[in-house]
């Protein structure tokens, strides 16, 4: 099957199952692309928990922010960590994500981030995984 097809099928289950967010690097500005992202999110039903250690205790778009993903409540549920970082910081937040997340499903990065080895990482632990993708502009395509 092609690549881009089984991704599209991806893709399309996570905009229909995955219900709760972790968004790394979210900031409470609205002029940063992670902003406008959360809350197009939020419009569409999905819960969004920001995770910036700049912000850790305060909030944004109505939800408390987490210093990093092992802050995060067990119950919040987290299913998916969305990834505004760069690059390089990708292996780590998988690493905490990985060692923390006990309902994760999804590691999703944003456009222009990639790291094949945190993606090999999930995979073996048996999440999907989406690369150099925005959630905002996929999901509407399913939704």
């Amino acid at each position: 099957m092609d690549a881009a097809v089984t991704e599209d099928e991806d893709i399309e289950r996570i905009a229909h199952t995955v219900r709760t967010i972790a968004m790394v690097g979210l900031s409470p500005n609205e002029a940063r692309p992670a902003w406008g992202v959360a809350r197009y999110l939020q419009s569409q039903g999905y819960r969004v928990i920001p995770v910036n250690p700049g912000h850790a205790g305060k909030s944004i778009l109505g939800e408390v922010v987490y210093a990093d993903l092992t802050q995060i409540p067990t119950e919040a549920g987290v299913q998916m960590v969305d990834i505004f970082r760069r690059s390089e910081a990708v292996p780590q937040i998988v690493d905490e994500a990985l060692a923390s997340l006990p309902a994760l499903k999804v590691i999703w990065t944003q456009l222009g981030v990639t790291s094949e080895s945190a993606a090999q990482k999930a995979r073996a632990q048996g999440l999907t995984v989406i690369q150099d993708r925005c959630p905002k502009i996929e999901f509407p395509r399913f939704l």
